[in-house]
């Protein structure tokens, strides 16, 4: 059956779209073995909890747990309380806690992998934060997050940032982290395009002066660590970081713009990957990852190339946004029965821009019920005002 929809562009002229009948992916029974692949989840807001949404947002564990379910069925470990949880922008430390402690239990259940974010978000930040305050908020979530049997990722820092006088105070604040902790960890080098708050990580606002800082404690404490994620869009310096790392030494993709070709990876090596975009485009990438697997390399580009348009509007400036895009693709494929967020962010991004996403998304086939988002769709379109009559 075919299915259209009338859809609005800027300016408020509308258009009539015409689905694609594409088939949808199913879920694999079989696990990819050549990379490994960590989708960043998001949460599920409870709609009917009688609270500010902007200051005291509730979560749906029965519809954010089932959505880690949906990754786990298709073979990707989880990153969990990440920013693509709305870490920091609206999911604050107590609410993380209990995600991880909720998500770590679930895990167990299927044998899923699971690796946690710990940061410093207990903290204000702010320049009268002393290194010992960050040391200790870091420490606590560790030792939380390992409690819970999950990996950590340890995040950047909003607070370090904004305390660090110089690269030393990072290398002693990670210095004594990766001295304490049982098994290695994801470092996780968020770019200030996700985060404004992170501009001069480690220590320079110059990124190849602090990737040498980044790499000096990797190299020194390289038994602590399992690899490192880095965020900046940048797929050149990821690529020559990726050259860089000590044998053992993974480097986790987070370009939300160039990852089938940094997973593919080249002569010299491959990335692994820990993606957000992996919470919106799951079916596919599996598919993809699997091909391979098999050593189908144009079938895995003619899967996961035909995402990346839909990626790269996602994840669009403000990048820091992306988040609604990923949620309201979730509504629309019925992994929740709502388009809210914690924080309010649904409100992030204008109609426009989610008409466009419905478009991108049914092109990469990921309508999973198309009569289904047509319907949500339209919802959306009429509470924004639109109207095709």
């Amino acid at each position: 059956m075919a299915y259209t929809v009338t859809l609005p562009r800027e300016g408020g002229t509308l258009y009539t779209y015409h689905l694609q009948q594409a088939r949808p992916f199913t879920t694999p029974t079989e696990r990819f073995q050549k990379r490994v692949a960590f989708a960043a989840a998001h949460v599920v807001c409870d709609p009917f909890a009688d609270t500010d949404p902007l200051h005291e947002s509730k979560i749906d564990w029965e519809g954010t747990l089932a959505y880690r379910h949906h990754l786990w069925s298709h073979g990707f470990a989880v990153a969990e309380a990440m920013d693509t949880a709305q870490r920091g922008m609206g999911l604050r430390w107590d609410r993380a806690k209990e995600l991880i402690q909720r998500s770590a239990a679930e895990a167990k259940t299927v044998g899923g992998r699971i690796a946690c974010g710990a940061g410093t978000d207990q903290l204000t930040p702010h320049h009268g934060v002393r290194l010992e305050e960050v040391e200790a908020a870091y420490e606590e979530q560790c030792e939380f997050v390992e409690a819970q049997g999950g990996q950590i990722i340890i995040m950047a820092s909003r607070a370090l940032a904004a305390c660090a006088k110089s690269p030393e105070d990072y290398r002693r604040v990670y210095g004594n982290i990766l001295t304490q902790v049982s098994r290695p960890v994801i470092l996780h080098w968020l770019g200030d395009m996700f985060d404004p708050a992170l501009t001069g990580y480690w220590g320079h606002r110059d990124l190849d002066a602090a990737m040498d800082v980044c790499l000096d404690i990797i190299r020194e404490h390289r038994e602590k660590i399992d690899g490192i994620k880095i965020s900046l869009l940048d797929k050149h310096r990821e690529i020559h970081m990726r050259r860089l790392l000590p044998p053992g030494v993974r480097m986790y993709t987070g370009d939300d713009f160039h990852y089938p070709e940094l997973i593919r990876g080249d002569e010299e090596g491959y990335s692994d990957a820990l993606l957000g975009i992996f919470d919106a485009i799951a079916p596919a990438a599996a598919a993809a990852l699997l091909a391979l697997d098999a050593g189908d390399v144009d079938r895995y580009h003619a899967i996961l190339d035909k995402t990346v348009p839909l990626a790269r509007h996602i994840f669009q400036k403000p990048t820091y946004a992306y988040k609604t895009g990923i949620v309201f693709l979730a509504y629309l494929n019925g992994h929740q029965p709502h388009f809210r967020m914690i924080g309010g962010a649904e409100g992030a991004r204008s109609i426009i821009h989610l008409a466009e996403l419905f478009v991108l998304a049914d092109k990469a086939g990921l309508l999973r019920d198309p009569e289904l988002a047509v319907q949500r769709m339209n919802l959306a379109l009429s509470l924004a005002g639109v109207s095709s009559s």
